[in-house]
Protein backbone atom coordinates (compact mmCIF):
# COMPACT_ATOMS: atom_id res chain seq x y z
CA UNK A 1 0.00 0.00 0.00
CA UNK A 2 1.15 3.77 -0.65
CA UNK A 3 -1.40 5.12 1.99
CA UNK A 4 -2.50 4.63 5.67
CA UNK A 5 -5.03 5.51 7.62
CA UNK A 6 -5.53 7.67 10.53
CA UNK A 7 -8.40 6.95 12.26
CA UNK A 8 -10.37 9.73 14.76
CA UNK A 9 -12.51 7.47 17.51
CA UNK A 10 -15.10 9.57 19.53
CA UNK A 11 -17.83 9.75 17.05
CA UNK A 12 -16.13 7.61 14.28
CA UNK A 13 -15.51 4.21 16.07
CA UNK A 14 -17.74 4.68 18.71
CA UNK A 15 -20.22 7.64 20.89
CA UNK A 16 -19.10 7.09 24.60
CA UNK A 17 -18.73 3.45 25.00
CA UNK A 18 -21.44 2.35 22.58
CA UNK A 19 -19.65 0.96 19.19
CA UNK A 20 -20.74 2.62 15.62
CA UNK A 21 -21.81 -0.97 13.72
CA UNK A 22 -20.52 0.35 10.52
CA UNK A 23 -17.02 0.54 12.57
CA UNK A 24 -16.58 -3.73 12.82
CA UNK A 25 -17.87 -4.27 9.41
CA UNK A 26 -15.09 -1.54 8.42
CA UNK A 27 -12.33 -3.43 10.00
CA UNK A 28 -13.34 -6.66 8.66
CA UNK A 29 -11.72 -5.53 5.35
CA UNK A 30 -8.92 -3.79 6.51
CA UNK A 31 -7.56 -7.17 8.22
CA UNK A 32 -6.35 -10.43 6.57
CA UNK A 33 -7.51 -14.13 7.62
CA UNK A 34 -4.44 -13.76 10.50
CA UNK A 35 -5.96 -10.87 11.87
CA UNK A 36 -3.13 -8.77 10.44
CA UNK A 37 -3.73 -5.20 8.80
CA UNK A 38 -3.84 -4.68 5.13
CA UNK A 39 -2.61 -0.94 5.12
CA UNK A 40 -0.86 0.91 8.03
CA UNK A 41 -3.71 2.49 10.75
CA UNK A 42 -3.19 4.66 13.18
CA UNK A 43 -5.77 5.69 15.81
CA UNK A 44 -5.70 9.24 16.56
CA UNK A 45 -7.56 10.49 19.55
CA UNK A 46 -7.99 13.56 21.62
CA UNK A 47 -8.21 11.58 24.41
CA UNK A 48 -5.18 11.96 27.38
CA UNK A 49 -7.18 9.97 30.40
CA UNK A 50 -5.00 6.77 29.75
CA UNK A 51 -2.54 4.69 29.06
CA UNK A 52 -1.78 3.35 25.08
CA UNK A 53 -2.35 -0.17 26.25
CA UNK A 54 -5.59 0.17 27.56
CA UNK A 55 -6.76 1.88 24.70
CA UNK A 56 -5.30 -0.28 22.31
CA UNK A 57 -6.90 -3.47 24.29
CA UNK A 58 -10.26 -1.05 24.52
CA UNK A 59 -10.16 -0.90 20.65
CA UNK A 60 -9.32 -4.40 19.92
CA UNK A 61 -12.81 -5.92 21.77
CA UNK A 62 -14.78 -3.11 20.42
CA UNK A 63 -13.72 -3.85 16.77
CA UNK A 64 -12.58 -7.71 16.88
CA UNK A 65 -9.36 -6.85 15.56
CA UNK A 66 -6.13 -7.24 16.79
CA UNK A 67 -4.40 -3.71 17.71
CA UNK A 68 -1.47 -2.78 19.76
CA UNK A 69 -0.21 0.37 21.40
CA UNK A 70 1.93 1.26 18.82
CA UNK A 71 -1.26 1.87 16.04
CA UNK A 72 -2.32 4.03 18.71
CA UNK A 73 -1.97 8.32 19.04
CA UNK A 74 -3.45 9.55 22.38
CA UNK A 75 -3.51 13.18 22.57
CA UNK A 76 -0.28 13.40 24.87
CA UNK A 77 1.77 11.08 22.63
CA UNK A 78 3.68 13.93 21.08
CA UNK A 79 5.15 14.74 24.59
CA UNK A 80 7.56 11.95 24.50
CA UNK A 81 9.44 14.72 21.98
CA UNK A 82 9.69 17.22 24.49
CA UNK A 83 12.93 15.72 26.34
CA UNK A 84 13.96 19.18 27.45
CA UNK A 85 10.83 19.32 30.27
CA UNK A 86 11.38 15.49 31.35
CA UNK A 87 13.72 16.27 34.09
CA UNK A 88 11.93 19.25 35.58
CA UNK A 89 9.13 18.87 37.92
CA UNK A 90 5.89 19.37 36.31
CA UNK A 91 2.08 20.16 37.52
CA UNK A 92 -0.01 17.82 35.28
CA UNK A 93 -4.02 18.16 35.00
CA UNK A 94 -6.63 15.80 33.52
CA UNK A 95 -8.33 12.43 34.68
CA UNK A 96 -7.13 9.21 34.94
CA UNK A 97 -3.38 7.89 36.15
CA UNK A 98 -1.79 10.94 35.77
CA UNK A 99 1.47 10.04 37.28
CA UNK A 100 1.68 6.88 35.63
CA UNK A 101 1.06 8.43 31.94
CA UNK A 102 3.55 10.99 32.70
CA UNK A 103 6.16 8.62 33.69
CA UNK A 104 5.18 6.96 30.78
CA UNK A 105 6.03 9.60 28.50
CA UNK A 106 9.54 10.57 30.13
CA UNK A 107 8.40 12.80 33.26
CA UNK A 108 10.81 11.99 36.15
CA UNK A 109 9.06 14.50 38.62
CA UNK A 110 5.16 14.61 38.15
CA UNK A 111 3.26 16.06 40.47
CA UNK A 112 -0.91 16.32 40.97
CA UNK A 113 -3.13 18.93 41.08
CA UNK A 114 -4.39 16.87 44.39
CA UNK A 115 -1.00 16.70 45.95
CA UNK A 116 -0.16 20.20 45.71
CA UNK A 117 -3.74 20.82 46.97
CA UNK A 118 -2.78 18.88 49.66
CA UNK A 119 0.52 20.53 50.23
CA UNK A 120 -0.88 24.61 49.81
CA UNK A 121 -4.18 24.21 51.70
CA UNK A 122 -4.92 27.48 52.35
CA UNK A 123 -5.33 27.67 48.28
CA UNK A 124 -8.37 25.59 47.83
CA UNK A 125 -11.07 27.18 49.25
CA UNK A 126 -14.59 27.10 46.93
CA UNK A 127 -15.20 23.84 48.87
CA UNK A 128 -15.02 24.39 53.15
CA UNK A 129 -14.88 20.51 53.54
CA UNK A 130 -11.73 19.80 51.90
CA UNK A 131 -8.98 21.72 53.58
CA UNK A 132 -6.04 19.61 54.46
CA UNK A 133 -3.09 20.76 56.56
CA UNK A 134 0.59 21.11 55.04
CA UNK A 135 3.02 23.42 53.25
CA UNK A 136 5.36 23.28 51.06
CA UNK A 137 7.07 25.02 47.93
CA UNK A 138 8.08 23.99 44.70
CA UNK A 139 8.96 24.93 41.08
CA UNK A 140 6.67 23.74 37.57
CA UNK A 141 6.03 23.20 34.63
CA UNK A 142 2.42 23.11 33.65
CA UNK A 143 1.20 19.79 31.72
CA UNK A 144 -3.15 19.81 30.67
CA UNK A 145 -3.74 16.53 29.61
CA UNK A 146 -7.27 16.57 29.07
CA UNK A 147 -10.28 18.18 31.39
CA UNK A 148 -10.15 17.66 35.11
CA UNK A 149 -13.14 16.73 37.61
CA UNK A 150 -12.91 19.96 39.64
CA UNK A 151 -12.61 22.88 37.28
CA UNK A 152 -12.67 25.47 40.20
CA UNK A 153 -9.81 23.53 41.86
CA UNK A 154 -7.90 23.10 38.88
CA UNK A 155 -8.53 26.55 37.45
CA UNK A 156 -7.07 28.09 40.83
CA UNK A 157 -3.97 26.33 41.56
CA UNK A 158 -2.63 26.62 38.07
CA UNK A 159 -3.56 30.06 38.12
CA UNK A 160 -1.62 30.34 41.16
CA UNK A 161 1.42 28.41 40.15
CA UNK A 162 1.29 30.44 36.97
CA UNK A 163 1.45 34.15 38.51
CA UNK A 164 3.92 32.87 41.49
CA UNK A 165 6.37 31.29 38.94
CA UNK A 166 5.86 27.87 40.08
CA UNK A 167 5.38 28.79 44.11
CA UNK A 168 2.11 29.29 45.19
CA UNK A 169 1.85 29.80 48.21
CA UNK A 170 3.64 33.38 47.05
CA UNK A 171 1.89 36.43 46.47
CA UNK A 172 0.99 37.52 43.24
CA UNK A 173 3.63 38.95 41.17
CA UNK A 174 2.41 40.12 37.61
CA UNK A 175 5.90 41.31 36.66
CA UNK A 176 6.34 37.51 36.06
CA UNK A 177 5.70 37.40 32.01
CA UNK A 178 6.39 35.68 30.23
CA UNK A 179 4.96 32.79 33.25
CA UNK A 180 6.54 29.52 33.05
CA UNK A 181 5.80 27.02 30.14
CA UNK A 182 2.66 25.42 29.95
CA UNK A 183 2.03 22.31 27.34
CA UNK A 184 -1.30 21.36 26.53
CA UNK A 185 -3.62 18.68 24.91
CA UNK A 186 -6.67 18.33 23.42
CA UNK A 187 -8.18 21.44 22.55
CA UNK A 188 -11.35 20.04 21.44
CA UNK A 189 -14.13 22.45 22.25
CA UNK A 190 -16.73 19.48 22.62
CA UNK A 191 -17.15 15.97 22.01
CA UNK A 192 -19.79 13.41 21.49
CA UNK A 193 -20.93 10.19 23.93
CA UNK A 194 -24.52 9.26 24.13
CA UNK A 195 -25.93 12.16 24.40
CA UNK A 196 -28.25 13.80 21.57
CA UNK A 197 -25.94 17.09 21.76
CA UNK A 198 -21.65 17.40 22.37
CA UNK A 199 -20.40 17.77 25.82
CA UNK A 200 -17.69 20.10 26.84
CA UNK A 201 -14.08 18.79 25.72
CA UNK A 202 -10.86 19.92 27.17
CA UNK A 203 -10.93 23.14 25.25
CA UNK A 204 -13.92 24.38 26.74
CA UNK A 205 -11.54 24.67 30.25
CA UNK A 206 -8.71 25.85 28.38
CA UNK A 207 -11.11 28.58 26.96
CA UNK A 208 -12.05 29.13 31.15
CA UNK A 209 -8.02 29.01 31.41
CA UNK A 210 -7.20 31.52 29.26
CA UNK A 211 -10.20 33.98 29.83
CA UNK A 212 -8.94 33.86 33.34
CA UNK A 213 -5.52 34.94 33.22
CA UNK A 214 -6.45 37.50 30.63
CA UNK A 215 -8.82 39.10 33.28
CA UNK A 216 -6.52 38.67 36.15
CA UNK A 217 -3.23 39.88 33.95
CA UNK A 218 -4.06 41.73 30.90
CA UNK A 219 -1.93 39.16 29.67
CA UNK A 220 -2.37 36.27 27.31
CA UNK A 221 -1.94 33.01 28.63
CA UNK A 222 0.81 31.50 26.39
CA UNK A 223 1.64 27.74 25.37
CA UNK A 224 4.96 26.12 24.74
CA UNK A 225 3.09 24.13 22.63
CA UNK A 226 -0.39 22.51 21.92
CA UNK A 227 -0.72 19.02 20.92
CA UNK A 228 -4.08 16.60 19.62
CA UNK A 229 -5.46 16.82 16.44
CA UNK A 230 -6.17 19.79 14.61
CA UNK A 231 -2.36 20.68 14.91
CA UNK A 232 0.19 19.94 12.76
CA UNK A 233 2.73 18.30 15.37
CA UNK A 234 -0.07 15.70 16.32
CA UNK A 235 -0.49 14.90 12.43
CA UNK A 236 3.43 14.56 11.97
CA UNK A 237 4.00 12.39 15.12
CA UNK A 238 1.22 10.15 13.53
CA UNK A 239 2.89 9.83 10.37
CA UNK A 240 5.86 8.72 11.95
CA UNK A 241 3.97 5.79 13.36
CA UNK A 242 2.30 4.78 10.25
CA UNK A 243 6.07 5.34 8.60
CA UNK A 244 6.85 2.92 11.48
CA UNK A 245 4.15 0.38 10.89
CA UNK A 246 5.31 0.52 7.10
CA UNK A 247 9.24 -0.10 7.79
CA UNK A 248 8.26 -2.97 10.60
CA UNK A 249 5.94 -4.64 7.92
CA UNK A 250 8.69 -4.48 5.50
CA UNK A 251 6.54 -2.86 2.69
CA UNK A 252 8.83 -0.76 -0.09
CA UNK A 253 6.55 1.32 -1.13
CA UNK A 254 6.66 4.86 -0.01
CA UNK A 255 3.19 6.09 1.87
CA UNK A 256 2.19 8.86 -0.25
CA UNK A 257 -1.01 10.01 1.35
CA UNK A 258 -2.50 9.60 4.00
CA UNK A 259 -6.48 9.73 4.94
CA UNK A 260 -7.67 11.56 8.13
CA UNK A 261 -11.29 9.86 8.79
CA UNK A 262 -13.00 11.71 11.09
CA UNK A 263 -11.94 15.53 10.96
CA UNK A 264 -9.86 18.25 9.32
CA UNK A 265 -6.44 17.18 8.40
CA UNK A 266 -4.57 19.90 9.91
CA UNK A 267 -5.10 23.83 10.51
CA UNK A 268 -2.34 26.83 10.55
CA UNK A 269 -1.10 27.41 13.81
CA UNK A 270 -0.01 30.94 15.35
CA UNK A 271 3.49 31.70 14.62
CA UNK A 272 4.34 32.75 18.44
CA UNK A 273 3.94 28.54 19.37
CA UNK A 274 7.55 27.26 19.63
CA UNK A 275 7.87 24.78 17.08
CA UNK A 276 11.48 23.71 18.13
CA UNK A 277 9.90 20.22 18.29
CA UNK A 278 9.99 19.73 14.72
CA UNK A 279 13.65 18.83 14.89
CA UNK A 280 12.51 15.75 16.59
CA UNK A 281 10.78 13.84 13.17
CA UNK A 282 12.21 13.06 10.42
CA UNK A 283 10.98 15.05 7.64
CA UNK A 284 7.71 14.81 6.50
CA UNK A 285 7.15 11.92 3.82
CA UNK A 286 3.62 12.07 2.93
CA UNK A 287 2.54 14.06 -0.26
CA UNK A 288 -0.99 14.89 1.17
CA UNK A 289 -3.08 14.50 3.92
CA UNK A 290 -6.80 13.86 3.11
CA UNK A 291 -9.69 14.40 5.01
CA UNK A 292 -12.65 12.31 5.09
CA UNK A 293 -15.52 13.68 7.17
CA UNK A 294 -18.09 11.24 8.66
CA UNK A 295 -21.85 11.94 10.00
CA UNK A 296 -21.54 9.95 13.01
CA UNK A 297 -19.52 12.61 15.04
CA UNK A 298 -20.10 16.48 16.24
CA UNK A 299 -20.32 17.15 11.83
CA UNK A 300 -23.51 18.31 11.35
CA UNK A 301 -24.40 18.35 7.53
CA UNK A 302 -26.89 21.50 7.53
CA UNK A 303 -24.30 23.66 9.33
CA UNK A 304 -22.57 26.10 6.66
CA UNK A 305 -19.25 27.23 7.00
CA UNK A 306 -18.84 31.18 6.01
CA UNK A 307 -17.54 32.44 3.33
CA UNK A 308 -15.93 35.78 4.35
CA UNK A 309 -13.48 35.10 7.03
CA UNK A 310 -13.70 38.92 8.06
CA UNK A 311 -17.44 37.92 9.02
CA UNK A 312 -18.10 38.24 13.08
CA UNK A 313 -20.00 35.14 12.45
CA UNK A 314 -16.79 33.00 11.90
CA UNK A 315 -16.06 33.35 15.67
CA UNK A 316 -19.11 31.48 16.17
CA UNK A 317 -19.19 28.86 13.49
CA UNK A 318 -14.87 28.18 14.55
CA UNK A 319 -14.99 26.19 17.16
CA UNK A 320 -10.93 25.85 17.25
CA UNK A 321 -8.56 26.91 19.85
CA UNK A 322 -7.35 31.03 19.95
CA UNK A 323 -4.39 30.14 18.65
CA UNK A 324 -5.45 28.47 15.46
CA UNK A 325 -6.59 30.73 12.75
CA UNK A 326 -9.68 30.35 11.10
CA UNK A 327 -8.89 29.37 7.03
CA UNK A 328 -12.71 27.12 5.32
CA UNK A 329 -10.03 25.64 2.98
CA UNK A 330 -8.34 23.96 5.72
CA UNK A 331 -11.77 23.41 7.71
CA UNK A 332 -13.75 21.96 4.64
CA UNK A 333 -13.05 18.53 3.90
CA UNK A 334 -11.80 16.62 1.02
CA UNK A 335 -14.62 13.92 0.78
CA UNK A 336 -17.70 13.39 2.93
CA UNK A 337 -19.43 9.99 3.78
CA UNK A 338 -22.62 8.30 6.08
CA UNK A 339 -19.77 6.48 8.45
CA UNK A 340 -16.18 4.84 8.35
CA UNK A 341 -17.55 1.87 6.50
CA UNK A 342 -17.69 3.93 3.27
CA UNK A 343 -14.98 5.97 4.21
CA UNK A 344 -12.84 2.69 3.52
CA UNK A 345 -14.72 1.62 0.27
CA UNK A 346 -14.18 5.43 -0.51
CA UNK A 347 -10.76 5.44 0.01
CA UNK A 348 -10.02 1.55 -1.26
CA UNK A 349 -11.51 2.90 -4.50
CA UNK A 350 -10.10 6.46 -4.69
CA UNK A 351 -6.35 4.49 -4.24
CA UNK A 352 -7.90 1.62 -6.62
CA UNK A 353 -6.55 -1.04 -4.05
CA UNK A 354 -8.06 -4.52 -3.89
CA UNK A 355 -7.33 -6.92 -0.48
Amino acid sequence: PSFGFLFDIDGVLVRGKTPIPAAKTAFQKLVNSQGQFLVPVVFVTNAGDCLRQKKADQLSHLLGVPISQDQVMMSHSPLRMFKRYHEKCVLVSGQGPLLEIARDLGFCQPITIETLREKHPLLDVVDHDRRPNVLVSEYFSVVLFGEPVRWETNLQLIIDVLLTSGYPGNPYRQENYPHIPVLACNMDLMWVAEAQSPRFGHGTFMVCLENIYKKITGKDLKYEALMGKPSKLTYQYAEYLIRAQAAERQWKQPILTLYAVGGSATLSQDDEIDNSWENELASAAAAHCRSVLVCTGVYNPHTEVPLDTGESITETVFHGHRDFRFDPGLVEPDHIVPDIDAAVDLVFQLENFAP
